[in-house]
């Protein structure tokens, strides 16, 4: 594992007591992230390369913290927390103001729904292991990965775009991102990356446009963080 770098949202002296394991270009860690930045509190980011070394993650020495062998890992005090979802409702119950989630029970349910969608139906279909597995085990060329990676993207995107209609394209908190942007917004940097053709999705464009200037998805995205490639 690579040296680690202090983040912060707040003031530059802040010593951070959270620590993040992650990779730079995961998108679990990215929604992880994001949520630690909408939240201003500073944490540890060490990196943890997914590829080098056959993947640090199945080290002995992570694989002692995490036996997922998987990022993100939060680590506040003698809690270890796995699993991103996990991660943005822990942050949510310790750290709840601002709140990543809306009051309304209704409302919780539907960016719950959505994320999961994200995190659940779409994601582990063309996350690293996936893609590895398909290239590796199975043989499958370049060409032939890269369509099955913007199929699955396509198809959990085009149903993505229909929830958000009942958010009349507001934000999911109203006025601010929180949950809910934090899982689309590394989904859409993948899409991006692999090429995926988004004008079919004006009301994910329009929430992301409005996502891309804040400072915390800024400081959260991949390129700037410190194990970036």
């Amino acid at each position: 594992m690579e040296n680690s770098q202090a983040t912060t949202t707040d003031s530059p002296s802040a010593a951070p007591t959270l620590k993040l394991y992650g990779y730079w270009r995961s998108s679990a860690a990215y929604r992880v992230r994001i949520a630690l930045n909408l939240k201003g509190l500073a944490f540890e980011n060490l990196p943890v390369h997914l590829v080098k070394d056959g993947g640090q993650q199945h080290s002995a020495d992570y694989k002692a913290l995490n036996p997922q062998a998987l990022v993100p890992l939060l680590i506040d005090g003698n809690e270890r927390i796995s699993q991103s979802l996990a991660i943005l409702e822990y942050l949510d119950e310790v750290f709840p103001l601002p709140a990543l989630l809306p009051d309304d029970p209704a409302d919780r349910a539907r960016v719950r729904s959505l994320a999961l969608h994200i995190a659940c139906d779409l994601h582990p279909l063309n996350n690293l292991r996936v893609l590895q597995y398909l290239s590796g085990t199975l043989g499958v060329d370049d060409e032939a990965k890269n369509r099955w990676i913007r199929h699955w993207i396509t198809t959990g995107l085009t149903s993505f775009e229909q929830g958000l209609a009942a958010f009349e394209g507001k934000l999911s908190l109203g006025g601010r991102p929180g949950y809910l942007e934090a899982c689309l917004i590394p989904q859409v940097y993948n899409a991006r990356r692999f090429a995926c053709d988004l004008t079919a999705y004006p009301r994910i464009l329009e929430m992301v446009a409005r996502c891309d200037d804040l400072e915390a998805f800024r400081n959260a995205a991949p390129e700037v963080q410190p194990d970036a490639q």
